[in-house]
């Protein structure tokens, strides 16, 4: 019963990461949009964001330990890679399709088990087929040549997705042996001191400079508030402390719906255009995303042998 209720709990919180992930395309736009620079937007945002999980961890009284440092350290290295390419991403693409091909870390995830020699079921390489011919229909400029409609963005969000496997596969491995209030503020604090280290040397408009003009807009304010409280805070702690009492494909499949809410947000808030064969793109991303975690579960049940195996 303890466990049944534990794990209802951890998809509940899971769910809602994945929602706010996806809104959180939208803030980081709106906040670049009202003047704030790449390196400015990240570095405010995890800086904050640390302080405000810094308080949380002491209120919780958890304890650092070396295992967990070094887990969250590699994490935020992670970070600070992912958050670049995806925040400079975003100012040439719309936060839809930026949220869209960030998730293709989930049928990425099989390309990076066999680095790992580990075995790729036939659902994920499916998976991975449906994927990247939906990448092709959401970035295509329909009638243009092949690499037609592709920019800047989606080259550096593409980049980013291959690193979000890494980041996605190694926060399920170490969850479940560091502390999780710990694991959330290293890879948080290193990201926001990195960047705003590397923001700190860039030049004008770059850098900090205009920061404090750009945080005088409410649109600004609200949207970097969204970003520090529940896209970071909330986001990163439950990711390092749900994931522990899911299996990856559970959450795999959880995080599929960060990109139906990028999208959603994106056409309505953001006013995101989108054709008809773009749409059908980013519906077959999500299909891919459900075919490459859920198809072995619906075969599992035909073959109970395989249940347990479906279920890592």
């Amino acid at each position: 019963m303890v466990r049944s209720r534990q794990h209802a709990v951890s998809v509940t919180v899971l769910i809602a990461v994945a929602a706010v992930f996806g809104a959180g395309f939208a803030a980081m736009q709106t906040a670049l949009r009202g003047g704030l620079s790449v390196g400015a937007a990240i570095s405010l945002r995890f800086v904050l964001g640390a302080v405000g999980l810094w308080v949380l961890l002491r209120l919780n009284r958890a304890r650092f330990d070396r295992q967990s440092v070094l887990d969250g350290t590699v994490l935020g290295l992670l970070l600070v890679a992912i958050f670049w390419l995806q925040t400079d991403g975003l100012r040439f693409t719309t936060s839809a399709k930026s949220g869209l091909i960030t998730s293709l870390y989930v049928p990425f995830t099989p390309v990076l088990a066999l680095f790992l020699r580990h075995r790729v079921k036939l659902s994920h390489a499916l998976g991975a087929l449906l994927a990247t011919f939906g990448l092709y229909l959401l970035v295509h400029v329909p009638g243009g040549s092949l690499w037609t409609g592709w920019n800047r963005g989606d080259v550096e969000t593409l980049i980013c997705a291959i690193i979000c496997t890494f980041h996605v596969t190694w926060t399920a491995k170490f969850s479940r042996r560091s502390n999780a209030w710990v694991l959330a503020f290293v890879q948080v604090a290193v990201n926001g001191g990195v960047s705003a280290l590397i923001t700190g040397f860039l030049p004008a408009p770059n850098g900090f400079q205009g920061a404090l003009t750009a945080l005088h807009s409410q649109a600004v304010l609200l949207a970097l508030g969204v970003m520090v409280l529940f896209v970071t805070m909330f986001g990163f702690w439950g990711m390092s402390a749900m994931q522990a009492y899911l299996s990856a494909t559970e959450a795999a499949v959880i995080f599929s719906l960060e990109p139906v809410t990028a999208t959603m947000i994106g056409i309505y808030w953001m006013g995101d255009q989108f054709q008809m064969v773009q749409l059908a793109g980013a519906g077959l991303i999500v299909v891919a995303m459900l075919t490459a975690e859920l198809l072995p579960r619906l075969i599992a049940r035909t073959r109970p042998e395989e249940l347990a195996e479906a279920a890592d």
